[in-house]
């Protein structure tokens, strides 16, 4: 048999933490392909304590990081597999890039307590030999690859197949990992089941191992974008939409930056700002990876300890209303964070919630936007330009203040009932040289 070491993109993977629910969406049987539309998930909102998860970070994101106590939050939504389809909650992350479920062969106690992918149940599914020939079945008696995800306090490993994939009703026919083992910690611990990478295909098992460029494959998507929105609030829904991104949810015009290192959804950042002015942290050289699978903000030590020092958040928190805007320019934009999106302010005191990860090249250095920013910004994914667009988040309960939204240059007026046809963006589609669907074939 066949094994080998998969280290994960996943900072957020030992959070699968601590809620039920989210909508359920009926699909129906023998569905095998549709005409192109857009999809909405309502996303669970669920807030737990960094503690419950330090330890996973240095697995997911191959770099040395900082353990610290802060509270953070997950968004996580369903997703059905098979036919008849068998239903999963999971973590919609664009920091990794595979479908990651529980197997029906697992009976460690972390499975069990899960919902298991049954593959004699599915009238498509195909047992998988080997990732790099993601067509080719099991034979009787004949090996298969086995991987091994190794988490920060446990690991699990899984085997590979092939079976229909949808999300309400848009469905593909991909490659993902099922587990056949699980360490007790973290998996037992948490309710939910598996994650949904929605990284590039760089990160990605093998061919037709990303799910998303097998929709783009199949065509059956509207356009080939994704888009999240994270509510500001715990009543205040959240949402993923596939095959379209909604003016609605947008407080500002749309702008669009060029992937700039594919794998990660990738850009580039030009500096790091307080109270809009520049600090001469990057020298043009900071990389950003927009991460929905990401509980906090991350970064270079060296930056992150002198954003810590120039911040200089008291420990009392006697400073506290007093705090800067952090802000980060990124493209003609400086999208900024309040003092309460960057400092964890609890019963023992305020610090910087902006966790240190040093990630070797070629990957890094390399910060991490994650849910913090998330829930300021509306993001969109545009995989046909490779691209992604920043908007400030619409929260009618909650309007955020214009000024955390900064243009450098001049810029129409917003028109939120603008046209959302998809344009061509011929230097966003240079950036990277990446063809469209070109790590998902159909045999």
């Amino acid at each position: 048999m066949k094994a080998k070491t998969l280290l994960y993109a996943l900072l957020s993977a030992y959070s699968f933490a601590c809620g039920v629910g989210a909508e359920v969406l009926q699909v129906a049987q023998g569905v095998t392909s549709l005409s192109q539309g857009s999809h909405t998930i309502k996303l669970k909102r669920q807030n737990f304590s960094f503690h419950q998860k330090s330890a996973a970070v240095h697995s997911r994101h191959a770099g040395k990081s900082q353990s610290k106590v802060v509270h953070a939050s997950e968004y996580y939504g369903r997703i059905v597999v098979g036919s008849p389809p068998q239903e999963f909650l999971v973590v919609f992350d664009t920091g990794s890039g595979n479908l990651l479920i529980p197997s029906k062969d697992c009976h460690d106690e972390a499975c069990s307590s899960h919902k298991r992918y049954d593959s004699s149940l599915s009238a498509s599914a195909i047992e998988v030999a080997f990732a790099d020939e993601p067509d080719r079945a099991v034979e009787k008696g004949g090996d298969r690859d086995v991987v091994t995800i190794t988490f920060g306090t446990g690991e699990m490993s899984g085997v590979f197949v092939k079976d229909k994939i949808c999300i309400g009703t848009i469905c593909t026919v991909g490659n993902f990992v099922a587990a056949t083992e699980e360490s007790d910690e973290p998996f037992s611990l948490v309710p939910f089941d598996g994650i949904f990478g929605l990284s590039l295909p760089q990160m990605s098992e093998g061919p037709n191992f990303n799910v998303f460029d097998c929709m783009i494959r199949d065509k059956v998507l509207k356009h080939n974008v994704f888009s999240v929105f994270f509510g500001a609030t715990d009543a205040e829904e959240s949402e993923i939409t596939f095959g379209e991104y909604k003016p609605e949810r947008m407080a500002s015009n749309l702008f669009w930056v060029p992937v700039s290192n594919p794998g990660y959804w990738q850009v580039q950042m030009q500096d790091i700002t307080i109270n809009n002015i520049g600090q001469n942290l990057c020298s043009g050289n900071c990389q950003v990876a927009v991460d929905t699978g990401t509980s906090l903000m991350a970064g270079p030590s060296s930056i992150i300890n002198a954003l810590i020092e120039k911040l200089n958040v008291a420990t009392d928190c006697s400073n506290y209303d007093s705090l800067p805007d952090l802000g980060f320019q990124v493209g003609d934009h400086i999208l900024n964070l309040r003092p309460d999106d960057y400092v964890d302010k609890g019963e023992e005191g305020c610090s910087v919630a902006l966790m240190t990860l040093d990630i070797p090249p070629p990957k890094g250095p390399l910060f991490i936007f994650g849910d913090p920013f998330l829930r300021k910004y509306y993001t969109v994914y545009d995989r046909d330009n490779l691209r992604v667009g920043f908007a400030l988040a619409s929260h009618p309960t909650n309007p955020l203040p214009k000024s955390m939204f900064i243009s450098l240059k001049k810029e129409e007026e917003f028109n939120p009932s603008a046209s959302i046809e998809m344009e061509t963006d011929k230097t966003a589609t240079g950036t990277s040289g990446i063809s469209v669907g070109g790590q998902c074939s159909r045999s």
